[in-house]
């Protein structure tokens, strides 16, 4: 039986489209010149992409990747080129999912991918004021192909062509991303001129079509049902009354949690000018005659403002991390330290008294002492609390690890935390208080370490609300040159920049982050901080994915601490006395808070349960006292 050809007819054609790739190997080329197609394969219509090696006209060697489970499904492979130095390293579970994108990179160079417009979720228009214009497109499953870069133009006439096929319609929430949906959808029928897609004054005030943060940065955040309930909105709603290029955003209470437009940097105030306090060099002043600390709230301010005095670390230490109550006395703390003293060593004493035999049989406990033993070989080695090989801070340090193993079964030990356990174990010179210390820093980033890696993801896509709030132009570029995911952060995120910074700074910026102001995510406003101050030496280079790695790995010990800690705390200032802030970044600085309903069903609108902080709600005028805080016009809210 004759096999049926498969019939194929060109709509459009374009040279001159590139991928900039992530190649790391010095033969390989960092930009792909290549063609880009319109084809329709037996009447349905694709988006291909190949490189001018391959004429692409025949079918091209890589295709869209449908979901899990359809038939006829192909397993593609993305390379990013990056292998962070630091990786969250479990041996408990061996069996990871395979994660695939519609991008292959094959025999040091790159395939063709073919995307049908029927799988097309979204697209943006991109042009930063220094590079050419870029087009970013997203799957309906939530994957993100690489940037294409039209470096001889072609963009209109290509999303022309695209518009025989499907219809692009502005989310109501954001003029600047549109929606791919069939002509028969009833979606909003503007053409292109009326939608202002290719007015270059108006590509100049808004700098790029921004992503739906859920769908682009990563897959698991996909929100694709809220997306397309909130682009098919009644215009006679709140949200429809709304022109998407008036400059307004909706009212926060109108706005949908899900997702909203994340550029309010043209909406911003001035940017407050902090300064630093002193550090707080009294700790006994604030306890009463039984020992009770008589204003917690006070002490977190001072230890935010300023730090603490290396002589009263120790003590102020075991309360911010909750190894002592702030209302405890001074004999219920001794009390407290016996208990803990037995706790301690009953674990110990049970991974002490495991057999060679026993040992043998079990590979996770053999995993957890081998992992130990190699990174407390290479922790801080250059502090004097653990040079040489016969160091008794190391063997302090392996057993503090080793204990911890016992104590939380299901995390066990992952890479990294020898790097958390060090200063602590510095500070308290002691062995039981260091551990019963690290369990409670453990509380604030022990999902930095699960084997899953959302928290970390959650994270990284956090950062990228703030940074897209705060400087667009930044995340143009890094979206340019596909390090929009932020990825090279992931190290400063996973041990709280405890490689980026001295020794004795790490102990004033860490003491800083556990008073938890102004708001939890302290340090995502002090990642915020020093990509904006790098921003200079970023935009206007030629900077690629890997000399961008190599430039943010390269500011180990030149970040000046006093100068990051008044920049974010600036940021966090600034963003707070914005009147239209997207839910989303308010989520991310303590200011929105959804209801515990909201919560269990993302998909929900808000309700009035939900909390949403006033300025005249956010509380904690210490942190914003005149003599700190500066500020041209009207004054900075403070701090919940």
């Amino acid at each position: 039986m004759e096999a049926k050809q498969e019939s194929h007819k060109l709509i459009f054609e374009k040279e001159g489209v590139y991928l900039h790739t992530n190649a790391k190997r010095s033969n390989q080329d960092t930009t792909i010149p290549g063609f880009i197609r319109i084809v329709e394969r037996d009447g349905e219509p694709a988006l291909e992409w190949s490189p001018i090696e391959d004429d692409g006209r025949n079918a091209p060697a890589v295709f869209y990747t449908k979901k899990d489970g359809e038939e006829g499904e192909e397993e593609t492979k993305f390379d990013p080129g990056y292998e962070p130095d630091w990786a969250v390293i479990s041996t408990v579970k061996q069996n990871r999912q395979q994660v695939r994108q519609p991008v292959m990179e094959t025999a040091g160079h790159w395939s063709s991918f073919s995307l049908p417009l029927s799988e097309l979720y979204s697209l943006r228009r991109a042009r930063f004021s220094l590079g050419r214009n870029f087009l970013v497109l997203t799957t309906r499953g939530g994957d993100p192909l690489p940037p294409l870069h039209f470096h001889r133009g072609g963009t209109r006439e290509l999303l022309l062509s695209m518009q025989r096929y499907i219809r692009l319609a502005p989310s109501p929430l954001d003029g600047r991303l549109f929606l791919a949906y069939p002509h028969d959808s009833g979606a909003l029928s503007q053409s292109f001129d009326e939608l202002h897609l290719f007015d270059d004054t108006s590509a100049d005030l808004v700098s790029r079509f921004i992503q739906d943060p859920y769908a682009t940065t990563f897959g698991g955040f996909s929100k694709v049902t809220n997306f397309f309930r909130g682009a098919l909105r009644p215009p006679e709603s709140p949200l429809g009354n709304r022109s998407p290029q008036d400059g307004h955003g909706p009212h926060p209470s109108d706005e949908e949690p899900g997702f909203e437009l994340i550029t309010c940097g043209a909406e911003l105030g001035p940017r407050p000018v902090v300064k630093r306090g002193e550090p707080l060099d009294d700790f006994d002043q604030f306890l009463d005659s039984e020992g009770r600390v008589t204003d917690p709230q006070r002490v977190k301010e001072l230890v935010f403002r300023g730090g603490i005095v290396p002589s009263q670390r120790k003590e102020v230490w075991k309360f911010l991390l909750g190894f002592y109550p702030w209302n405890s006395t001074t004999r219920e703390r001794e009390d407290i330290l016996r208990v803990k003293t037995d706790e301690y060593f009953r674990m110990k004493v049970q991974w002490k008294s495991v057999s060679e035999e026993q040992e043998m049989r079990n590979s996770l406990f053999r995993g957890h002492r081998s992992l130990i033993e190699r990174d407390v070989n290479r922790t801080d080695r250059q502090n004097s609390f653990f040079s040489g090989n016969e160091n008794p801070g190391l063997a302090l340090l392996h057993d503090v690890l080793m204990t911890y193993c016992m104590f939380n079964f299901d995390l066990g030990y992952v890479q990294g935390m020898s790097d958390l356990l060090s200063p602590l174990l510095f500070v308290t010179q002691n062995e039981v208080e260091s551990f019963w210390c690290l369990t409670g820093f453990m509380e604030l980033v022990h999902q930095n370490f699960e084997e899953s890696q959302e928290a970390m993801k959650q994270q990284l896509f956090q950062l990228s609300l703030l940074l897209r709030a705060v400087d667009p132009e930044l995340c143009d570029y890094l979206d340019s040159q596909d390090s929009g995911s932020l990825c090279f952060c992931f190290r400063w995120l996973l041990i709280w920049f405890k490689r980026e910074f001295s020794f004795e700074d790490i102990l004033s910026l860490w003491e800083v982050f556990w008073t938890r102001l102004p708001c939890e995510n302290i340090h995502l406003l002090m990642a915020c901080a020093i990509l904006e101050s790098q921003r200079g030496e970023l935009i206007g280079s030629n900077h690629d994915f890997n000399s961008i790695l190599k430039h943010i790995n390269e500011l180990t010990m030149k970040l000046n601490l006093h100068t990051m800690l008044c920049d974010a705390e600036a940021i966090y200032l600034q963003l707070a006395s914005c009147k239209e802030l997207p839910l989303k970044v308010q989520e991310v600085l303590g200011l929105y808070v959804p209801s515990r309903s909201a919560e269990e069903n993302p998909d929900s609108e808000p309700r009035e349960t939900d909390t949403l902080l006033s300025q005249s709600e956010v509380r904690g005028a210490a942190a914003c006292q005149a003599d700190n805080v500066q500020t041209p016009q009207r004054p900075p809210p403070t701090y919940p």
